[in-house]
């Protein structure tokens, strides 16, 4: 059976045009795909739905979590009577809204007092503000210069419905004439999560842009030696666009974790296109190009492609993290290398065909042995020296190596973790200020609901053991500032006592209006406690859910009811939880996958070669992180898999470069130095302008993206080095074990 790449080469060569027709086919259906990409903000980034948590909460949000938009009115003077009117008649068009449950604020206090009129005086409303309660004063009209109106929406509205909501709320606004000197502000969380999507949108344009323009900076300094240097710049963005248009057509939303994708995909990208262009420039100095695309793709092809499907399999091990938008995460990056991959092992042959590629003059190929003084050239001899001085001693520069490794895998334990998704945004994001301005005015608008589950939630027993929890949650735990359940409903109707029967129940049952029951009873069968809280970060906020599951442990219910604790907090906690574990367990199943992987490639233990410098770089990757006082987010979480990725090209490539050398004939000190002279040149320039692609994460006004961007700069420093220095001295340890990978050899003899 004919070799795929010697096909491929020669079909490249005999059918130019046809191939590059259906290479332009491929890329119009990824433009058609391009469109059908969407967004995506809120739970469903961060549980799935079908595990049993994500299934509770989606049932929790749908059947009693009812979102709450607000408005806050700020002027010189809220309590004015002309813009009371206005509020009033604002809230009156809002409440025909379509899935607005119902409107509140201050005015529905004024008018209750007024027998059903708004006061049309400053005395009258002074007064009764006075002899209202306090509490409720101070939520609903904190100050003379702000007051709020709260819109509870139905059970269950979708995102997309609550951001045509607030689209709607906020046309209402803007044609209501609000009197002079008033503004109107639209926030909660359903504003907060559309403004977030609508950032997220705006910073995928932003660092692409920033990226491919560090990249033109990147490929114009440091791969200028070759023609049409800028070929791996338009094979990224072809890549780049095949990646959008697969992920339209999968169905792969674009969210905060997922733009950090793209600058990724763009750094890794042109290292394959910088490889294939490399070597074709190398082999067109002497050989027709015919015979250059040959070599380029029959010999490289197969390498990079080791080296990509390593690469993928650091990225498909995100595949099996609980958070779903690190899985998309994972899920992206693999379709873009794979994408990136197959567009540099087209693009570059078909050009040079249909440009009818020469070398530049005067400039010679990496590792050539003309004479010259270049700083290229200098380069070159540097790194050659350098990697065989490390063969010839290589158990110094891994014992040294191996200790800084230790020493950073102790330190990533100490790394804290975080998974508040405000302390992700932009600090000066709209919403983010008027969410927090509504915090310090009405507290935390965040609660830890608790599902009760029996064959009779309203029997006298489970509504005492409600009752009783209901109340002993917030006098042991300070942190909780109130509770809402059907007993306190039921209280709320009876006069403050808990009925004795049965039949007393039910009669205070069918006294309380639907639309009000509804928030707090499905059936006879289920129904909520509800704890406010006050506001607290999240690392405080996982210690109070655990209690509260501590508590209802020691509480236990009556024997047949089932407790469940939901909620976002609780979600978020358990995010907490996931990174925590995930981050290790994705790094292990990135070894495991890359290790099976070259073993079935190699068979020969000499196969885990390349891992070895990857298990230094992930324990440095440890150290950084602690020294530089970052936290682990959903996205950082990734990093450990996505080195050994990213790594693992870098080393195979220098091990894959070696064993050629070798299988001519060379001894092994030579074969190594020539190898990363030959090679090493174009890794560290593929490594650099990856960390230039990579610079553009930096840029993010997304702590959560411009950290990361910080964090895999560093690594792809730490891979470079790895390679370059740390896998020739793994090399040579295993050499005195091992000979050449059979399949070298193999291919050398058919060559």
């Amino acid at each position: 059976m004919k070799n795929p790449y010697e096909w491929l080469a020669t079909t490249i060569n005999n059918h130019t045009w046809a191939v590059v027709g259906v290479a332009v086919a491929i890329f119009i259906l990824a433009l058609f795909g391009l469109s059908m990409v969407t967004m995506e903000t809120g739970d469903d980034t961060y549980i799935d739905k079908t595990t049993p948590r994500g299934a509770l909460l989606s049932h929790y949000k749908d059947t009693y979590g009812s979102d709450a938009i607000m408005l806050i009115y700020e002027a010189d003077s809220v309590g004015n009577p002309d813009i009371l009117r206005y509020i009033d008649n604002l809230q009156e068009d809002l409440r025909n809204e379509r899935y607005v449950d119902e409107v509140s604020g201050v005015v529905d206090l004024l008018k209750e007092a007024g027998g059903g009129t708004l006061p049309s005086s400053k005395a009258e409303i002074d007064m009764i503000i006075g002899q209202a309660p306090p509490e409720l004063v101070e939520r609903m009209l904190p100050s003379d210069l702000m007051t709020l109106s709260i819109i509870t929406l139905e059970p269950g509205v979708s995102m997309d419905a609550q951001k045509q909501i607030i689209g709607s709320i906020e046309s209402a606004i803007s044609i209501s004439e609000p009197p002079p000197g008033l503004t109107v502000t639209v926030s909660g969380n359903p504003a907060f999560a559309k403004e977030m999507g609508e950032e997220i949108g705006a910073q995928i344009g932003i660092l692409i842009l920033a990226a491919m323009l560090l990249m033109v900076l990147a490929v114009t300094l440091l791969f200028s030696h070759v023609r049409y240097s800028l070929l791996p710049v338009g094979v990224v963005a072809v890549g780049l666009i095949m990646t959008f248009g697969f992920m339209g057509l999968f169905g792969i939303p674009v969210s905060m974790v997922v733009v950090g994708a793209f600058p990724v995909l763009i750094g890794i990208g042109i290292d394959y296109a910088i490889q294939f262009h490399a070597r074709f420039d190398e082999e067109i100095r002497h050989s027709a190009i015919p015979e250059a695309i040959w070599a380029t793709v029959v010999n490289l092809g197969p390498s990079v492609l080791i080296a990509m499907v390593a690469t993928s399999l650091g990225f498909i091990a995100m595949f099996f993290a609980p958070v779903p938008m690190v899985a998309d995460f994972g899920m992206v990056c693999t379709i873009g290398v794979v994408s990136c991959y197959i567009a540099a092992l087209i693009i570059v042959p078909a050009f040079a065909i249909l440009t009818n590629y020469r070398p530049k003059k005067g400039a010679q190929a990496s590792g050539a042995p003309e004479s010259g003084s270049s700083p290229l050239e200098r380069y070159d001899r540097a790194l050659g020296r350098l990697a065989y001085t490390v063969a010839k001693h290589p158990l110094p520069v891994i014992l040294l190596f191996l200790s800084v490794a230790a020493g950073g895998y102790y330190l990533d334990q100490s790394v804290p973790i975080s998974a508040d998704e405000k302390t992700f945004v932009p600090h000066d994001m709209p919403a983010l200020q008027s969410l927090e301005k509504v915090t310090r005015t009405m507290g935390s608008p965040d609660s830890i609901p608790v599902i009760v589950i029996a064959d009779d939630v309203l029997s006298l027993e489970t509504l005492a053991w409600i009752d009783e929890f209901g109340a002993y949650e917030p006098e042991h735990n300070d942190k909780i500032t109130g509770v809402a359940s059907i007993t306190t409903l039921i209280r709320e109707y009876n006069d403050g006592v808990l009925p004795s029967t049965r039949g007393e129940v039910d009669d205070v049952i069918a006294r309380i209006p639907d639309a009000t029951l509804e928030h707090h009873l499905n059936g006879n069968m289920e129904t909520v406690i509800d704890f406010s809280t006050v506001d607290m970060e999240m690392s405080v906020a996982r210690d109070l859910v655990k209690r509260v599951q501590s508590d209802v442990v020691w509480n236990a219910p009556p024997a047949g009811v089932t407790v469940k604790i939901t909620g976002s907090m609780e979600m978020f906690a358990a995010v907490m939880d996931d990174i925590s574990e995930s981050r290790t367990y994705m790094t292990m199943i990135g070894f495991a996958f890359i290790l099976g992987f070259l073993i079935m490639v190699y068979r020969k233990f000499g196969a885990i070669s390349p891992v070895i410098p990857i298990v230094f770089i992930v324990g440095w990757n440890g150290a950084i992180m602690y020294l530089l006082g970052l936290d682990y987010t959903p996205l950082t979480a990734v990093l450990g898999s996505m080195t050994i990725g990213v790594a693992s090209e870098y080393t195979i490539l220098i091990m894959e470069r070696c064993e050629e050398e070798l299988a001519r004939g060379m001894d092994f000190l030579e074969a190594i130095q020539t190898a990363v002279q030959k090679i090493g040149t174009a890794v560290t320039v593929s490594g650099l302008t990856t960390v230039f692609g990579f610079s553009a994460l930096t840029l993010s006004t997304f702590n959560i993206v411009s950290n990361f961007g910080v964090v895999t700069v560093i690594s792809v420093g730490f891979s470079l080095v790895g390679a370059i220095v740390v896998m020739p001295a793994v090399l040579a340890l295993m050499h005195r074990h091992t000979g050449p990978s059979r399949n070298m050899i193999e291919f050398s003899r058919a060559e």
